[in-house]
């Protein structure tokens, strides 16, 4: 099974809760944020890795209980 490596405004609307018009707002500044860092960007998507990272916290060191 593949995972999309990008999300897209569908999931993010669907995750927050919100309309895509902000779905798409909170997409370009993420997208500004990996921009000013130097990373090639995709409108209307972000990496799921970055997008992980920003709202769960997640990084790729398991923490221990």
């Amino acid at each position: 099974m593949k995972t999309n490596y990008m999300i897209g405004v569908e999931e993010v609307s669907e995750e927050l809760g919100v309309s895509k018009g902000h779905a798409y707002k909170v997409i370009r500044e993420l997208n500004d944020e990996l921009s000013r860092k130097g990373f090639i960007v995709v409108a209307g998507k972000i990496p799921r890795a970055y997008w992980e990272t920003k709202f769960y916290g997640y990084n790729s060191e398991p923490v221990a209980m």
